[in-house]
């Protein structure tokens, strides 16, 4: 009787010490708590920049780097433990993209970001660099490859299959149909969404590229000069890319037809000159506007790169952003104290007597002015056709800076005509239309959470963009002043 009683002890005492040394289940994680931007109005960037159905005294709920929702106080209950945002009084807009630019140091970067710049479609070259993809803190980066042609600076020439075949001579040549093929799997294979296609691609080239690479899912640029833009564009491509190169689409054909042979020497040189100094009432310049507005391609006129070259510019160094920026990694930077494009001349006329090398640099700014001033005035035309536009800064070109000149593009932009919505869309939703990156440029369920919450109203004043009061990076808040110190 007695071992019966201590017998069911014992067991029960085998039972819980063999409890206690087995693995136990690890706990369930706790549930991420979710950020909520309270009381703000979210700006409506759809339809090109023309829908203006901005949601006042919206709640925006985002969690695991994603927007989960977004309404009315009434329709959406803040979660009891999230972190709020007041947004009282703000306004709310999609991260900005640079749509292209270089970014080749952790001071660019942080540039970038600090400027509200949350995604960069990035090219590496000789005026850019190549890309710092260990950056970090970092934009999203989208990179753009060149195809079909040799190119030092592409991103398979690291690769031992490429290195001979990719090897540049003193121009670029055309790659085979069969060399082209795989450069397009493999540059598909590294993560490229871009491919630009540059000015010795000639037209069979081109359309068999474009054609290939939307069954692929990636977006094209073209920079023609070999290829007419009519051919270009009438194949689909996605992107007309700088002013001062697709203006060359309004050339007559025996301009055109020399440049097979010679798409960056002095056939070139007499088409470029053709295009500038044409009259911006001509017909042939209006009719290649409608053409081009009548079909897919987007204009990406990167009118940053002339920015110092136009009136009303202003000293970039100013930025509370410029102080990141190292000059050595900036090609053509402006001069410091001036913010004026400096332009070097010829060891020889350092013999000169300082009047007289002052009136040369004089000469070449005018030159530079007046050129820029023409094709200006060529794009007023080519606006009035309405196309639609893709905002990017070339950064860090000829004088532009990361970040800073997305702005002036935007101020440009405004400038030509848009209003200050539609160059916001410019550089937003615009991008999930014409590429189909639906994972951007919208502040809506699904949507990345890259968020910038300004001060004051941006469809008001394209300036306003610039009063960043939170910046918010894959649902994250970032600390914008700790960014002003990540310079290297």
């Amino acid at each position: 009787m007695r071992l019966c009683s201590i017998l069911p002890v014992w067991i029960g005492g085998l039972a819980l010490a063999g409890g206690l040394c087995w693995p136990q289940e690890p706990p369930p994680p706790s549930p991420p708590v979710p950020l909520v931007l309270a009381g703000g109005t979210v700006v409506d960037v759809t339809n090109w920049g023309r829908s203006a159905k901005d949601q006042q005294d919206a709640i925006v709920i985002v969690s695991e780097g994603r927007i989960t929702e977004v309404g009315s106080r009434a329709d959406v209950p803040i979660p009891k433990n999230a972190r709020v945002v007041d947004c009282t009084g703000k306004f709310l807009i999609p991260g900005l993209v640079d749509g292209f630019a270089g970014m080749n140091s952790q001071g660019q970067a942080s540039a970038d970001l600090y400027m509200g710049v949350t995604t960069v479609v990035a090219r590496a070259g000789s005026a850019r660099g190549h890309i710092d993809f260990n950056a970090n803190p970092r934009p999203h980066l989208y990179p753009i490859d060149s195809i079909g042609s040799t190119d030092d600076w592409s991103l398979l020439i690291g690769q031992k299959d490429w290195a001979a075949r990719l090897k540049q001579g003193a121009h670029p040549a055309e790659l085979s149909p069969q060399d082209t093929a795989r450069q397009l799997n493999d540059t598909a294979r590294m993560g490229t969404r871009v491919l630009w296609l540059g000015p010795d691609l000639t037209a069979a080239n081109t359309q068999l590229i474009i054609a290939r690479a939307h069954q692929m899912g990636l977006v094209t640029y073209g920079e023609f000069v070999s290829t007419p833009y009519e051919v270009g564009i009438r194949a689909g491509v996605d992107v007309l890319l700088h002013m001062g190169r697709y203006e060359l689409g309004v050339i007559p054909n025996e301009l055109q037809a020399p440049l097979v042979d010679d798409p960056n020497g002095s056939a070139a040189n007499t088409a470029y000159d053709y295009a500038q100094h044409l009259p911006p009432t001509d017909l042939h310049l209006r009719d290649y506007a409608r053409f081009v507005a009548a079909h897919h391609a987007a204009l990406m006129p990167t009118f940053s790169l002339y920015f110092l070259n136009l009136p009303g510019h202003r000293n970039l160094w100013l930025e509370p952003a410029a102080a990141l920026l190292d000059p050595a990694n900036l090609s053509q930077p402006p001069d410091r104290a001036t913010g004026e494009t400096v332009y070097p001349l010829s060891p020889w006329t350092r013999r000169l007597p300082a009047v007289a090398q002052r009136w040369m640099q004089g000469n070449q700014r005018k030159k530079a002015d007046q050129a820029a001033m023409r094709l200006w005035q060529v794009n007023q035309t080519i606006y009035a056709a309405y196309p639609h536009y893709l905002a990017a800064s070339g950064a860090p070109a000829m004088g532009t800076m990361p970040g800073i000149s997305l702005h002036t593009e935007l101020e440009m932009l405004v400038r030509l005509g848009l209003s200050s919505r539609e160059a916001l869309a410019a550089a937003t939703n615009n991008y999930a239309l014409q590429f189909g990156w639906t994972e951007l440029g919208q502040i809506a369920p699904g949507r990345r959470a890259d968020i910038l919450v300004l001060d004051s109203d941006p469809t008001k004043n394209i300036w306003n963009v610039r009063r960043i009061s939170t910046l918010i990076l894959d649902g994250s808040v970032v600390d914008r002043e700790a960014l002003l110190s990540q310079k290297k």
